[in-house]
């Protein structure tokens, strides 16, 4: 296993996050599922991630009736829909999301468009699971913020094809003020309160943006 994974579990849970390691996306739902069925939610949501899009979980989520899912991302909807059921997902009881870097300090970094990913991380939900792959993991602040800039910005942008950014003709990060920019609110998580309220699930695989 990636010693990264090690040392970054050892810093999540000393700033007092729920931490599983598992070895591939397949355990990664195994884990998300039970973790979700433990937190007896009646009302459930999430926000986008390709790494959690990755582990079946979103699908699980909309086809188990023993919940209320909000899902946001209804393509049935129109644009303004969507954004409502993501405003009422601030008060689901349960919110599963993916993250931009994890560092081996322990801290978890995310650059938003709309914010309806780190809003319910933030406060809200009783119970967050974050999902990430190794590739997310880097040494700190600085490279948190270099890999959000550099990778998961310009490749957000560019499986968005309408989106009309710097970024998505040059690959790299102008900082733009373009109406369709997707870097708009930044959040850092230092620390976990209530201990255990956010899950972070590390998976030993290269996934997602």
């Amino acid at each position: 296993m990636d010693e990264r994974l090690t040392a970054c579990a050892a810093a999540l849970r000393r700033h007092h996050f729920e931490v599983e390691v598992v070895g591939d996306r397949h355990e990664a739902f195994a884990v998300m599922k039970a973790a979700v069925e433990a937190a007896h939610p009646q009302v459930a949501s999430f926000g986008d991630s390709e790494t959690m899009h990755a582990t079946g979980i979103v699908e699980w989520l909309r086809g188990d009736e023993r919940f209320r899912l909000l899902d946001g991302f209804d393509p049935a909807m129109s644009y303004p829909e969507r954004l409502e059921v993501r405003r009422q997902a601030l008060m689901s009881d349960l919110f599963i999301t993916g993250v931009n870097a994890i560092t081996t300090e322990g801290t978890l970094h995310w650059l938003d468009k709309v914010g309806n990913r780190i809003a319910p991380v933030a406060f809200g939900p009783r119970k967050v699971i974050i999902v990430a792959g190794r590739n997310k993991i880097v040494a700190d602040r600085s490279r948190a913020e270099e890999r959000i800039r550099t990778i998961a910005a310009p490749q957000n942008v560019a499986r968005h094809p309408g989106f009309r950014t710097p970024c998505a003709t040059t690959g790299v990060c102008s900082d733009c003020n373009s109406p369709d920019r997707v870097c708009n609110t930044r959040m850092e998580m230092q620390r976990c309160w209530p201990a255990g309220r956010v899950l972070v699930v590390l998976i030993d695989e290269e996934l997602g943006l």
